[in-house]
């Protein structure tokens, strides 16, 4: 495994690389201590072999791991759960009860995910959902504390975008992983200076902007000294950051407004997303080609239009 497919922080975080699509798009985060170990989200089937390695090369066994932390259920964080547990005789899956019955009987959350992607790219990109047993599952309250080696993480539940996603406050290192309710900072975008650049993911189907707008605030109201997303790991400075994300899900709105309910709208606001962003990205400093912009912002953009189409639709039928 490259070195740089593990990064090792303080309090014994480290950030894996999943590879899913591509290097340094997607991390699951190991967290050890006192020789029990938790994973938070573990990316696609593909991932597997990769965090079984990481375990290898940090000497941890896999009968030390005691968790599998799902901040949600969507496929980049979550379509290996089932064949990771085939690994990990002592874990159990933590999710939001509103996650549990899909990892157990995962046929709607495979329908779903088809229904957005389309066939060819699921076959792709994620394969077979292997079911995990109900009793290996825990569904977790609100503010629950889950133990780990004696330190306590703590179960945010974080709606805006998915209902049933999770964050998890580390109290020990004073860190929230935060899945992605808040947003998408991928290392790639700093600029020199090593700032990092963040933008909020409206993907489909459970967008909501008031309630990622609170979830937000909640994150920010811990004063954490760093948040762990899984596109991608550690990010510090974080009541800047919340400012930018806080100005952009009201902005995608504003971007998005006029295409609704028009010919093409996905289209055209996957279009007028991007160009909003480059021009972010210009003004951040970030140094890469137009191309290798367009290779890094293409998927989630198309997501986030899809996913503030489906929320106006969504608000339309019960207004």
């Amino acid at each position: 495994m490259p070195e740089s497919a593990i990064r090792t922080d303080a309090h014994g975080i480290h950030a894996i690389d999943t590879h899913y699509v591509r290097e340094h798009l997607d991390a699951s985060h190991l967290i050890v201590r006192n020789g029990r170990a938790a994973f938070v989200d573990c990316g696609a089937n593909s991932s597997i072999p990769h965090l079984l390695e990481a375990l290898d090369v940090l000497d941890i066994g896999r009968e030390a791991v005691d968790y599998l932390l799902l901040t949600h259920i969507h496929l980049d964080h979550a379509g290996g759960a089932g064949k990771l547990m085939r690994e990990l005789p002592n874990a159990t899956v933590i999710v939001h009860p509103r996650g549990a019955r899909h990892l157990s009987e995962p046929a709607k959350l495979e329908a779903g995910t088809r229904a957005t992607y389309g066939d060819a790219v699921y076959e792709k990109l994620y394969g077979e959902l292997v079911p995990i047993a109900p009793e290996r599952i825990h569904p977790a309250g609100d503010n629950e504390v889950i133990t780990l080696g004696g330190s306590r993480l703590r179960c945010l539940h974080t709606p805006g975008h998915a209902l049933h996603h999770i964050a998890y406050y580390d109290e020990d290192a004073n860190s929230v992983f935060t899945g992605d309710i808040f947003g998408i900072s991928y290392r790639v975008f700093d600029n020199p200076a090593g700032e990092p650049f963040i933008f909020p993911t409206t993907t489909p189907t459970q967008f909501d902007p008031e309630q990622m707008h609170a979830s937000i605030e909640r994150i920010v109201a811990l004063d954490p000294k760093a948040v762990y997303l899984t596109h991608y790991s550690r990010v510090e400075d974080v009541k800047r950051l919340a400012v930018d994300l806080h100005r952009d899900v009201d902005r995608f709105i504003e971007i998005a407004e006029p295409f609704f309910g028009t010919p093409d709208a996905e289209t055209r606001i996957r279009h007028a997303l991007h160009d909003y962003l480059a021009r972010r990205l210009e003004k951040h400093g970030t140094e890469m080609t137009a191309k290798q912009r367009e290779t890094w912002l293409a998927m989630d953009v198309n997501l986030d239009a899809d996913g503030l189409v489906a929320w106006d639709q969504r608000r339309k039928r019960t207004s």
